[in-house]
């Protein structure tokens, strides 16, 4: 399902998702960002992975120098470049993040939140290694999933977005232990903190673990 995203949950589609998200999941959806934003200096230049139709985009333009988001959907890009029109300082591109094509060190930031390691369904080491490459030495990778003490309210949500046709029908049998499944062959993973540490380790990083609103488990790598 790595074209799901693309083709059948994205922009307008995508956009209602969040928008009909009950209160416990818009309070994790903000609490992410927050954190995001704490660990962002001003003057940053960043690159969001899979930024959908800028949600978390249109929260960083203010503040970092430069913003970059890219993603696969051209229809999410499309809504993007409406929604984010009138910010200058933000660029949008059609791009896979496991093979990008921007130059070694660019980015100060590179961010991938509400658990894109899992959502985009490639390989997650080559995912990160490819986020650290395009990260300039003393700058950050930030990347987060979704914790064990969220699941009630996360399931809740992709109930919600069941009943309203945006995803399958949830698959009750083969759902549990953290993974969503539906029965149109939509799957929702996690990564956890062995894992994330693990990722890392086989990179050459230490990674340093945190969880924030029991909610998201983020993974934060400084670039060496």
């Amino acid at each position: 399902m790595k074209d799901y995203y693309s083709h059948s949950l994205s922009a307008h589609r995508l956009k209602q998702c969040y928008d009909l998200a009950p209160p416990r999941v818009q309070q994790y959806l903000e609490a992410e960002i927050i954190h995001v934003l704490e660990r962002i200096p001003g003057s940053s230049i960043v690159l969001e992975l899979g930024c959908g139709y800028g949600r978390v985009l249109r929260r960083l333009v203010p503040q970092p120098r430069h913003a970059v988001g890219i993603d696969t959907s051209l229809e999410s890009l499309t809504l993007a470049r409406e929604i984010l029109r009138g910010y200058p300082t933000c660029r949008l591109a059609a791009m896979d993040a496991v093979a990008m094509g921007f130059c070694d060190g660019q980015f100060d930031a590179v961010i991938c939140i509400q658990n894109g390691i899992s959502a985009f369904h490639v390989d997650q080491r080559q995912l990160i290694a490819e986020a650290v490459r395009v990260t300039r030495p003393g700058g950050k990778v930030l990347f987060s999933s979704y914790s064990e003490n969220f699941w009630d309210a996360r399931l809740d949500w992709f109930h919600i977005q069941a009943e309203h046709g945006f995803v399958g029908e949830i698959d009750e049998a083969a759902t549990g232990e953290g993974v969503i499944v539906c029965k149109d062959g939509f799957r929702a993973t996690t990564v956890s903190d062995r894992d994330f540490a693990g990722l890392a380790s086989g990179l050459g990083l230490e990674a340093k673990i945190s969880e924030v609103d029991s909610s998201s488990l983020f993974c934060e790598l400084l670039v060496g």
